[in-house]
């Protein structure tokens, strides 16, 4: 998240870590990541939307999402609009950080590597979404 941003999603931070597990909110709140592989949704491939832990915000159709073999869930694309690309500088190369456009909530990175028409891999933490399976 923009340290100065004001989100339309904006909550104090005790606020936070009362809707949020503590890996979450480490996650969502202070830039963390999950190991690879640990994550609920890396190999989760139902039909349906998968949100925004922090504000429940639709990111990512099921339909975007591919096996990177990364260790994290991998999209080739997000819902427009829905997520907010920061340059990150903090592992000593450029990344290009994603949040989510309504309450700033840290998801991961987007790189330019991925393998669909797109050229685009969002690398997401599970902590930092849920999913909202399809109605049958």
């Amino acid at each position: 998240m923009s340290k100065n941003k004001k989100y339309p999603v904006n909550k104090s931070e005790e606020a936070w870590k009362i809707d949020l597990s503590p890996d979450e909110y480490k996650i969502l709140r202070e830039k963390g990541t999950e190991f690879p592989f640990t994550g609920k949704y890396n190999d989760h491939f139902e039909e349906g939307i998968y949100i925004c832990k922090g504000c429940k915000t639709p990111l990512y159709e099921s339909k975007t999402k591919f096996d990177s073999h990364c260790g994290w869930p991998s999209y080739d694309q997000c819902i427009e609009e829905t997520l907010e690309l920061i340059p990150d500088h903090s592992s000593g190369m450029l990344r290009t950080e994603i949040v989510c456009a309504n309450c700033g909530g840290h998801q991961g990175h987007v790189f330019k590597d991925g393998p669909t028409k797109t050229g685009l891999r969002y690398c997401v933490n599970s902590a930092s979404i849920d999913f909202i399976k399809k109605a049958e």
